[in-house]
């Protein structure tokens, strides 16, 4: 037993954490610290249960061991934090708590330090506790005490100690790239920081730290990783955040799949490790038009069926107008069949034709399979052998719904891949159980804007063209793919990366068909540009989520849920304010005057 002291106080330092004791301690003298749980009086003897993070002990205090103690103890609340001192026991038959590691013993207290008292919790801490999300925000180092959070924060620690284990045997460097880095504005908002020193300029806090990677390459560190914070000024939502961590994956001389096994590797290595699942490598592999055509999203959900199927060619040249004019206008008609929905009502069918809408469709069609025929709205413009030929490209049976949608290629595979999830769960198909994990690669290069009317990347400005579309690319960006791969796990993008440009020349092109001027260029990325003349290896990365990973592992539906101190949907922190005003000074410090 050990007695801390300083100037303020002294008290028992603990010997043992309150989810060590076993049967082995019995008949020895130990000390614990933590938190009262719980108390139980039972008719002159006191149990309390005693807290920490690595479980709960049960002390006992009675008036014939110490009655003086025993009257102090009547007094001990929830969350008071005490140290105790006693003779570790068998508890007595009968009383043995199969639901904690320590269920089979009690301390007898001997000694007792009250070294904080405690003001009633705005809420229980107990796992499942009716409380909102922003009370449990604004008194989060409340809600971490809960058994669900530690237990999340604990997870996610071992998930970065396995990554840095996994990354360190395969020769992997860890590099710090700044915080503080040149605004480059070609995706989501930059947060920027204004220079005191620099009157009237501006750092970026770093959307990921791409450019720096790259040019790590150049310096010759061939295998770098991170784990890094990153920032995006974007809009948020359950899976984003203004500030966010990445695992951060750079490797030089390699192709799509050197990049594809190291990710691999680690995938299985956290699996094992900490959910002690095996899962093997390598791992499923999809094209981007495989699937949206069989799941209408670039990152599906695996674990069910009721995949699309598409319906252009049987549709091609019926007499319904929808139909043949949505494919002669390069557009596409598809379907799934939601099983054993034909017993759909009117009213429900109205809500969905609604729901439909709502995702961006100009409508939706609907054919039950029932014991008496086809029944559908559209009837008079479609034959039977017509409903018999869509119904048996959908594989519908008797008692099913088909639904049908007739669109732009992309509005009409997306509506339908969020129309799948939505049965998926409605019918109780995912087998949550289950871990699915695949590659979507060959990626178009760029991507149309109609709002804007211009192309954008669809990963980021150094994503290389495949090789054979290089010469294509001079001419046009149709039809031009990306050297880019996401890794999904169960419906959610885990990770996201590409082999990238490593010439001048090819990322001048790149950039010229983003319509980004040589002079913005230069002014943006003259840095990188430059580094690339001085001899750039061939190289590609790869970047995970890692707030997103731990939710998947840990079960969450919510980043917010593995994440010590988030901000809520509006990017406010409740707990301490932030954001906040500040003085006339301060912004005075730098060259700065609000106009709101």
């Amino acid at each position: 037993m050990e007695t801390v002291k300083n100037d303020k106080q002294t008290f028992l330092k603990r010997t043992h954490t309150c989810g060590e004791l076993r049967k082995q301690q019995i008949g020895e003298t130990v000390v614990l610290n933590g938190w009262i749980d719980t108390r139980r009086d039972l008719g002159g003897v006191i149990f309390l249960d005693l807290r920490d993070r690595y479980g709960i002990t049960q002390i006992v205090f009675a008036p014939q061991h110490d009655e003086e103690l025993y009257r102090r103890a009547q007094l001990l609340r929830g969350e008071y934090v005490v140290a105790v001192s006693g003779i570790v026991e068998h508890r007595p038959d009968g009383t043995y708590n199969p639901n904690i590691p320590t269920g089979e013993v009690d301390v007898v207290v001997r000694e007792l330090e009250v070294l904080s008292k405690a003001e009633t919790p705005p809420f229980q801490i107990k796992d499942r506790v009716d409380v909102s999300e922003d009370h449990r925000l604004k008194y989060r180092y409340i809600d971490l005490r809960r058994p669900t959070m530690r237990n999340n924060l604990l997870m996610r620690h071992r998930m970065a100690q396995t990554t840095r284990r996994y990354f360190d045997e395969h020769n992997f460097v860890e590099v710090e790239t700044p915080f503080l880095m040149k605004s480059t504005p070609e995706g989501a908002r930059d947060f920027l920081v204004p220079s005191r020193v620099n009157k009237g300029k501006f750092y970026a806090l770093p959307q990921s730290p791409q450019t720096y990677k790259q040019i790590l390459m150049v310096s010759g560190f061939d295998r770098y990783f991170q784990i890094v914070k990153c920032f995006r000024d974007e809009d948020l939502r359950a899976d984003r955040q203004p500030e966010f961590t990445q695992i951060d994956i750079e490797m030089s001389f390699v192709d799509e799949d050197d990049v594809f096994t190291i990710s691999e590797g680690l995938m299985v290595r956290l699996l094992k490790e900490v959910l002690d699942v095996e899962f093997a490598a390598p791992f499923d592999r999809l094209s981007f038009i495989d699937a949206m055509k069989r799941y209408g999203t670039d990152k599906p959900d695996r674990r069910f069926g009721l995949e699309i199927t598409t319906l252009s060619e049987i549709v091609r040249d019926v007499p319904f107008k929808v139909f043949s004019d949505t494919i002669k206008n390069s557009g596409a008609v598809a379907g799934i069949v939601a099983p054993g929905c034909a017993s759909y009502t009117r009213n429900q069918l109205d809500n969905l034709v609604e729901l439909t809408k709502s995702l961006g469709a100009k409508g939706l069609v609907y054919v039950k399979m029932t014991e008496k025929g086809y029944e559908t709205p559209v009837q008079k413009f479609l034959s039977q052998d017509d409903l018999a030929a869509i119904a048996n490209a959908v594989g519908a049976n008797t008692g099913d719904l088909i639904l049908i949608v007739a669109d732009t290629w992309k509005n009409c595979y997306s509506v339908l891949g969020d129309l799948r999830l939505e049965f998926g769960k409605r019918l109780e198909l995912i087998d949550h159980d289950k871990i699915d994990l695949h590659w979507v690669t060959e990626f178009p290069l760029f991507e149309w804007n109609e709002e804007d009317k211009r192309y954008y990347a669809m990963h980021h400005p150094f994503t290389s063209p495949r090789l054979g579309d290089i010469e294509k690319l001079k001419e046009s960006v149709e039809g031009v793919d990306a050297r880019a791969y996401d890794l999904v796990m169960n419906g959610n993008e885990i990770a996201g990366g590409s082999i990238r440009i490593h010439t001048p020349e090819l990322q001048s092109i790149v950039f010229d068909k983003l319509g980004i001027t040589p002079e913005e260029a230069e002014q943006k990325f003259g840095f990188l540009t430059d580094a690339f003349k001085y001899g750039a290896p061939p190289h590609g990365g790869i970047a995970f989520g890692f707030d997103r990973l731990v939710m998947l592992f840990a079960g969450q539906k919510s980043i917010r849920d593995v994440i010590a101190f988030p901000k809520t949907s509006s990017g406010l922190s409740l707990m301490d304010g932030s954001p906040s005003e500040v003085s006339e000074e301060q912004l005075k410090e730098l060259h700065l005057k609000l106009r709101l």
